[in-house]
């Protein structure tokens, strides 16, 4: 092209030289060839504007050139950005992912370091704690040794008769010194000694014997009162003696108690096993004097075992000289860090045994009593797991029974871990009863609620996340208030205890409904509180609601404090989100905390007017958030709704249902913050049930709505709200309620306990597999196509499953939403450039899938089909499938597997209508695109067999007048058709549209008969006809193809250039319409085909450049265009005049021709469908009139004949009315003097004849004077 314009250039300026040296010759010859002036103006214009077009064509070749390369360098700079930015974010990835796996290694290491640490720092804890046992037990066993020694010897060193002249005799110190043995501590042991060594006790011996028998000791004291001991029997010789018959009379006595002393029995038992260890006693008198008692503790003991204690004690102190005790704990650290145990040396190992022996006798009968608790309470489990499965709660008794027997038991436990591991034996198996886990399933703990993980239903106790936050995380009030301002809270918590002593003893009435729980039926017995409970409730109502009286009366002093906390109370109801509501709760908090302003708040809060439910969730927020700093508010607030909720109750009327509602609404929202007790909400439930009728069924439902889900799912009342469930069904199934009623129990019931459901199992997919489906399924839409499209093509196209799955999941198109299915479309057009083979297999799909629906025809897929009738008209749009393929699919829509002779077939049922829906879908989707040349006229073709297709299917035996023709069809096809044909004519039935296909075939045939009989061919010649016209067709698809401008894959330069080509055809059409107005529809057609046959194609014609002239001129355009509108909105507004008067020479010829009104003659078809219309035109200045017959089928027409018959119906209607009034007032009027006369006797009237016409006050209408018609005369 450049050298073909740079060749024409040259041409024109060889052109102007020679005319240029023409002239020259013209002006020396002026005599020989003389030339007019006018000549010669017309030549140098000639030649100017050569001149300019060759420098307008060059101007033109330089500033493409520069264009043109101008956008080279624009594409290079933006491809080197894009590479540039791909390469940065490819580095950043690769930085971030090192980044994160070196912090994921950081990580670990971490952790491990910090385990290995508390490993070390654990065992060497463990380690240093046995060094420390296993130097205290050295230092005991030497100390006892050394002791033993010097008791044992004490006879030798024994000091003389004068040793005790020297010492202190006085009566008062002595016996001050025995009198401080009764109640020697450890901490005396120093202080005691020095008196024993300064004091002559000899005469003392008996007494002192006594006291430290006597004295009650506690496990620490015991080593001082060894220690004194073993000073006096180194200094008296008669010490030993007496202190063993002491002892002996003391055990010997406490054989007749009736309840032993454990702690002291303990202490005296661990008391001489020391004293014979230390060698106070012989090993024969001491050995055998605690062998006896310990024989004695653990024969009464052996079915109890209330003094195992006694005997740890003793095992744990003394078992390791008396028995040759070793603790399996002591055994292991000794083997574990090689310490060795101090040896039993002090006693033989002959004299250890019988302990050992009676040791292990008692540890065996404690393991048969711990296996008989054991057992003993699993049943008792068991049998409370049974209770509250059929009555759904328990009685305090039995509750607080296996509270009991559980403490002990675990009390049992202990004891016996403790005497194994002095033993160095193992404990018994416990086997756990799987029966609890047959009966019930899984199990739920009810026992230690709250135990996470025991008891979680699918989707927990709220609904969602943002509903447990909104339920458990409150605003820590004590975190931002200061103290001093909730100080009244603590008076208030001190009666708490009376609170729960109070709750039990609520509980414990409830036990009087075990019986109608196990019978599994609900009585209004024994329902009602107690009445001095009610009547205080009502008494704080009544001094809460009444209160406002006492306010008004106060003096002023706090007037400004009485301001606020109006207008905070005003306030609330605005408070309608969690923030707002939490700052009112620190607000109030900080600024209004009295006694008598938490009395408004919580008036306030009880007197919510009825309409505004939405606050309560909120209110009980407040509420929650102000109680751990003032619980009055909600204790106050859960009273006034008790006594009211009770009020109710005991009213039984069938008035004010909201007030109920929102009273039952409102202690569901609280019980759900923990602030109204889950066993009073469920004895409210117990009482609505008692009485299950009219508004107490509201009631119900409302309180199981708002809090059902939450007493269902917890734990601890899980049991007893699945009973009340049950309850509430049976009693919807014995009474015969109403449906509304009916519906409202079911809702609440499934609410709480919804019916298990099968949880989908989702299909595992590769992850390149699940990004595609996020690309094309979630991520793809108008706005983020390109985007898109960089990430398809970054695909690894190589493999063929990836492609292939790819290509299935364009073709499952019902996927994708049904507004985005045009950008599926747009994105595979712009995918073909790259990869070209996959539009054509995405295609073939499409087609398939269309076909296989109909081939299939379940109902099933309906969706699925109409999605891919759309995907293929978007195909279209976006010129992924020509026009032959979308024809050729209409026409399969219409004729695949429908019987020509009209019977009925399984493909396509008579009274299925979903084909006509696929059609109207493709084409509302593509069908404004067949608006010229060829398509066009398929398009005419087809509508004329389509609407054959559907009175074909309004004319089957179905539709009748109590099953009529689906008027959503009829409301498509109207709507498709006004889209793409607003002018045809509708065929009005079967027979007329089955006339209209016979004449369009009988043209067909005539015009490929005649083009026979001209060329004399055969069917050779046919064929090539066929071929003229799709190559024809195929052209006129280029051209139009051609004209626009090619954009690559962008949707909405697309949409541009559409928007454009739609204005220029509506142009096109009213340009039609104005000229063709009056036209018959065969005249019609004969001016389309004629207009389409004058159609040339341009192709290779130059393209729109944008430029600074075009900007200007579109300038000064929208400057002139203001500038007119400016001017013509000051002028004034003319009305429109519909009609114009009809010259009165020509009403006579109309009234004889009948004009308004349609031809219903046998006469001429075009003359019998027609009416007549007035054309005013001029010439010159005389006015001539034309009668013009307008088909009824155009819009004019039709609309005028309409309005005729519209107006004329309008003034008959309005003539009947009035003449209805007229005859009705006279008949009134003439009523009314009858019943006067009868009434009263007339009088005689002379001037009969002259009495005047009545005449009605109001002055009713005369019809013949409104319509000038003839009336009756009375």
């Amino acid at each position: 092209m450049p050298a073909e314009r740079k060749r024409s250039v040259n041409m024109d300026e060889k052109e102007v030289c020679s005319y240029s040296s023409k002239e020259k010759d013209k002006e020396r010859d002026g005599e020989r060839r003389p030339a007019s002036s006018r000549d010669k103006a017309k030549e140098d214009a000639k030649m100017s504007s050569k001149k300019d077009n060759a420098k307008a064509a060059e101007e033109k070749r330089r500033r493409l050139e520069e264009e043109k390369r101008r956008k080279e360098d624009k594409d290079r700079k933006k491809k080197e950005e894009e590479k540039q930015k791909a390469e940065e974010e490819q580095r950043k990835k690769e930085e971030e992912e090192k980044r994160q796996h070196e912090e994921e290694e950081r990580l670990i290491q971490e952790e491990e370091a910090k385990r290995q640490r508390e490993e070390e720092a654990a065992q060497l804890k463990e380690k240093e704690e046995s060094h420390q046992l296993h130097q205290e037990a050295w230092e005991r066993h030497h100390g006892r040794k050394e002791l033993r020694i010097k008791n044992q010897n004490a006879h030798e060193s024994r000091p003389e008769e004068a040793f005790f002249s020297r010492l202190d005799s006085s009566l008062k110190k002595n016996t001050a010194f025995v009198k401080k043995l009764r109640t020697l501590t450890e901490q005396q042991r120093d202080g005691l000694s020095n008196d024993f060594g300064s004091l002559n006790l000899s005469k003392y011996i008996g007494e002192a014997v006594s006291s430290v028998v006597e004295a009650k000791l506690k496990i620490s004291d015991v080593g001082c009162a060894v220690h004194l001991c073993s000073l006096f029997h180194q200094r008296y010789a008669d010490f030993a003696p007496l202190l063993l018959q002491a002892w002996k009379k003391h055990f010997e006595a406490r054989k007749e108690e009736k309840i032993p002393n454990v702690s002291k029995l303990r202490t005296d038992l661990r008391f001489i096993a020391e004293l014979t260890i230390v060698g106070l006693f012989t090993d024969k008198e001491g050995l055998s004097l605690i062998y006896e008692q310990l024989k004695n503790i653990i024969g009464v003991d052996r079915e109890t075992h209330t003094h195992v204690s006694v005997v740890i004690s003793f095992c744990k102190h003394c078992g390791d000289d008396i028995a040759g005790l070793v603790p399996r704990k002591v055994k292991v650290a000794g083997d574990k860090f090689g310490l060795a145990s101090p040896p039993s040396e002090i006693i033989n190992i002959e004299k250890q045994q019988p302990f050992q022996n009676l040791l292990r006798e008692y540890f065996t009968s404690l393991t048969k009593h711990l296996k008989k608790d054991h057992r003993e309470l699993q049943n008792i489990e068991r049998q409370n797991r049974r209770i509250l499965h059929s009555k759904g709660e328990l009685s305090e008794e039995r509750h607080k029974q296996y509270e009991e027997f559980a403490t002990s038991y675990q009390k049992l436990l202990a004891n016996t871990h403790s005497l194994a591991d002095l033993l160095d034996e193992n404990m018994p198996d416990l086997p756990q009863d799987k029966t609890v886990q047959e009966e019930h399933g899984p199990g739920i703990d009810i026992f230690t609620p709250g135990k996470p993980g025991e008891y979680d239903l699918e989707g927990g106790i709220w609904e969602d996340e943002d509903a447990r936050n909104f339920y458990e995380n409150m605003v820590d009030l004590k975190a931002f208030v200061p103290a001093i301002l909730f100080k009244d809270n603590e008076k208030s918590n001190q009666g708490k205890d009376k609170e729960e002593t109070k709750e039990s003893k609520d509980g414990a009435t409830t036990e009087e409904l075990e019986l109608e729980l196990e019978a599994l039926d609900i009585t209004d017995d024994n329902l009602e509180l107690e009445g001095a409970e009610e009547a205080e409730n009502e008494e704080l109502a009544k001094k809460l609601l009444d209160e406002q009286e006492q306010e008004d009366e106060e003096a002023s002093t706090g007037s400004h404090l009485k301001l606020i906390v109006d207008a905070f109370i005003q306030q609330l109801p605005n408070c309608v989100n969690r923030d707002l509501i939490d700052k009112a709760a620190m607000d109030f908090c900080m600024n209004m905390n009295t006694k008598s302003n938490r009395r408004k708040l919580v008036r306030a809060l009880f007197t919510v007017p009825r309409q505004r439910l939405d606050l309560l969730p909120f209110y009980a927020r407040l509420v929650a958030t102000l109680n751990p700093c003032m619980s009055d508010v909600a204790e106050d607030l859960c009273s006034m709704l008790k006594g009211d909720f009770r009020f109710h109750i005991r009213k039984k009327d069938q008035i004010n249902i909201e007030t109920k509602n929102k009273t039952v609404r409102f202690i569901g929202e609280l019980a759900k913050f923990k602030m109204f007790s889950k066993t009073d909400t469920l004895h409210c439930l117990k009482m609505l049930l008692s009485d299950f009728s009219h508004h107490h069924i509201e009631m119900a439902c409302t309180l199981l709505e708002t809090s059902g889900r939450y007493l269902f799912r917890s734990p601890e009342s899980h049991l007893r709200t699945s009973v009340l469930l049950e309850q509430m069904m049976r009693k919807k199934q014995a009474q015969h309620l109403d449906a509304r009623y009916v519906t409202m129990v079911e809702n609440a019931y499934y609410y709480c306990n919804p019916p298990p459901m099968e949880k989908m199992v989702r299909k595992k997919r590769p992850p390149l597999h699940e990004y595609i489906r996020k690309l094309l399924y979630k991520d793809l839409s108008k706005v983020t196509t390109e985007k898109v499209l960089r990430q398809m093509r970054k695909l690894p196209w190589q493999d063929p499953e990836s492609k292939s799955y790819l290509i299935c999941c364009m073709v499952n198109i019902w996927n994708v939403k049904y507004n985005s299915i045009h950008c599926v479309a747009n994105l595979l057009a712009g995918l073909v450039a790259y990869q070209e083979d996959v539009g054509i297999h995405v295609v073939d799909g499409v087609l398939e899938d269309i076909r296989l629906g109909m081939e299939v025809n379940q109902p099933k897929f309906n969706q699925r089909r109409i999605s891919s009738a759309k995907f293929l008209g978007e195909l279209y749009n976006y010129r992924m499938v020509e026009s032959a393929v979308i024809f050729r699919t209409l026409f399969s829509f219409i004729s695949f597997g429908v019987n020509s002779d009209g019977s009925p077939s399984p493909l396509d049922p008579s009274e299925h209508l979903f084909r006509i829906r696929m059609v109207c879908t493709l084409l509302e989707t593509c069908g404004q695109y067949f608006d010229r040349g060829s398509s066009k006229r398929r398009l005419d073709c087809f509508l004329i067999y389509f609407q054959r297709y559907i009175w074909f299917k309004k004319s089957v035996e179905v539709w009748t007048k109590d099953h009529p023709f689906p008027i959503d069809i009829d409301y498509m096809i109207s709507d498709t058709l006004e889209l793409l044909r607003p002018k045809m004519r509708l065929s009005c039935s079967l027979e007329e549209a089955t006339r209209e296909v016979t004449t369009l075939e009988r043209e067909v045939l005539v015009k490929l008969g005649l083009a026979m009989e001209k060329d004399g061919r055969s069917s050779s010649a046919m064929s090539e006809g066929e071929a003229l016209d799709e190559d024809e067709d195929d052209d006129d698809e280029e051209g139009g193809a051609e004209t626009e401008e090619q954009s690559g894959n962008e949707s909405e330069m697309n949409e541009q250039e559409e928007e454009e080509g739609s204005e220029n055809e509506e142009e096109e059409r009213e340009e039609e319409e104005e000229n063709t107005d009056y036209l018959t529809d065969s005249n019609k057609e004969n001016e389309t085909d004629d207009e389409t046959n004058e159609v040339t194609l341009r192709s290779g014609g130059l393209k729109r450049v944008a430029c600074a002239e075009d900007e200007d001129f579109i300038q000064a355009l929208d400057k002139m265009m203001l500038e007119n509108l400016q001017q013509r909105s000051g002028d004034a507004v003319k009305v429109h005049q519909l009609d114009v008067a009809i010259p009165l020479q020509l009403k006579s010829q109309l009234k004889k021709r009948g004009a308004g009104a349609p031809c219903s003659g046998d006469g001429d078809a075009d003359i019998s469908d027609t009416m007549q219309f007035v054309m005013l035109t001029r010439k010159g200045n005389k006015q001539q009139y034309k009668i013009l017959n307008v088909p009824l089928s155009s819009h004019l027409a039709a609309n005028h004949f309409n309005q005729q018959q519209a107006e004329q119906e309008e003034r008959m209607r309005m003539k009947k009315l009035t003449l209805d009034i007229n005859e009705r007032q006279e008949q009134e009027d003439y009523q009314e003097m009858l019943q006067s006369l009868a009434q009263r006797p007339a009088p005689a009237n002379t001037n009969r004849e002259r009495r005047p016409r009545y005449q009605h006050p109001k002055g009713a209408p005369n019809a013949d004077l409104i319509f000038k018609t003839g009336g009756r005369r009375r």
